[in-house]
């Protein structure tokens, strides 16, 4: 019997290209055959140039929210990326793809339902994004994160609440090497930033603003996104700043008694299975469609997450919640234990396989 293939897609932020690399992990122990679709510049190709897996290219774009004449480029560069998908899917001939969306996500599922290939789609957000919204019609499932979200889905039957994948390093990490890898101490707690895939202005600006009280209580490791570092703050003790973290990630989150986050369901997810207190940041409407805001509120109305929004962001409430978070922690954390939460990859996994085997047999 010759080997299975997948082929992977998602692309546009690292919210779309984490969770794949869990699920690529898993298909390769099984011995897949593994590839991946993604645009010529985003930052999936640089996530998935580092585990040494074939990349193909794609022209695409996105709708940007504001004015701008490269809107009126897009849909030429997402009909030719349409083309070399549907090309790449006859070439490649992979048993099932997996899309975790992004605006270069439709252009592949779109050429995977020209070849008959089966499509699993997942939805990280509350509410599906717009490539998911395009990419449901042609998919076999979508896999969703939140119970809740299966209300913005037509067709039910199409629809299985998975979670997230986390990748399964994330819950090796060793907090002792942690702190070693910020040079900290032991003896003040550790406080976790973290800015978003991008990094955010609002959340880099908001923490350095009160850096100075904050160190009175905690040491600061700050996440802060490719080129926000600030090169000022580089000698001051008890704060650490990282543009990214890849391997090292899993030792920092396990330092860390407290986080402060944007509300990606990623992030969120992984704070929710490290049962890590956390005050969440939401991306405002201004710059977003309110994924972040749904997913806030969904797990602060279940007493799991602490929410300051962007329009009530200042300097006191900033650190009345961190404060109030970190003497609550205890509370937090038994609650944050009574969560329940999938092995999302195992159940993406047997999902993927009996789909086949199903299309398979009718064949």
């Amino acid at each position: 019997m010759s080997m299975q293939k997948i082929l992977f897609t998602g692309g546009g932020t690292a919210g779309h290209v984490t969770p794949n690399l869990a699920l690529i992990k898993r298909f390769q122990q099984a011995e897949w055959q593994v590839s991946y679709a993604g645009s010529e510049q985003g930052i999936e190709r640089e996530i998935i140039s580092k585990i040494n897996i074939p990349y193909y290219a794609l022209t695409t774009d996105k709708l940007r929210r504001h004015f701008t004449w490269q809107n009126f480029l897009a849909p030429f560069k997402v009909l030719r990326g349409m083309g070399q998908a549907f090309l790449l899917c006859r070439r490649l001939r992979p048993q099932l793809v997996f899309s975790k969306g992004g605006f270069v996500a439709f252009p592949v599922v779109f050429g995977a339902w020209l070849n008959r290939i089966p499509v699993i789609a997942h939805e990280s957000d509350l509410s599906p994004g717009l490539a998911n919204r395009l990419s449901f019609p042609f998919v076999q499932r979508v896999c969703i994160t939140f119970a809740e979200g299966a209300k913005f889905f037509a067709d039910n039957k199409k629809v299985v609440v998975t979670g997230t994948p986390i990748r399964a390093e994330l819950f090796a990490g060793d907090a002792q090497r942690g702190r070693q890898i910020c040079n900290f101490t032991e003896t003040k707690p550790v406080l976790l930033v973290i800015g978003g895939g991008l990094g955010s202005g609002v959340v880099n600006a908001a923490i350095r603003r009160v850096l100075p009280q904050l160190l009175q209580d905690f040491q600061v490791v700050h996440l802060c996104g490719k080129g926000k570092i600030d090169p000022a703050l580089h000698e001051v003790e008890g704060y650490k700043q990282f543009a990214y973290l890849n391997e090292e990630l899993a030792d920092v989150m396990a330092c860390a008694e407290i986080v402060v986050s944007r509300a990606g369901a990623n992030s969120l997810y992984e704070l929710l299975a490290l049962r890590k207190p956390h005050v969440l940041i939401p991306l405002s409407t201004k710059a977003s469609r309110g994924d972040q805001i749904e997913n806030a509120n969904y797990f602060a109305k279940q007493n799991l997450s602490t929410v300051i929004f962007e329009e009530e962001l200042n300097d006191a409430v900033l650190l009345a919640q961190i404060l109030k978070v970190h003497q609550q922690k205890t509370t937090i954390q038994q609650r944050l234990a009574s969560f329940s939460l999938p092995d999302t990859t195992e159940v993406i996994y047997k999902l993927a396989t009996s789909l086949i085997n199903h299309d398979q047999n009718k064949a």
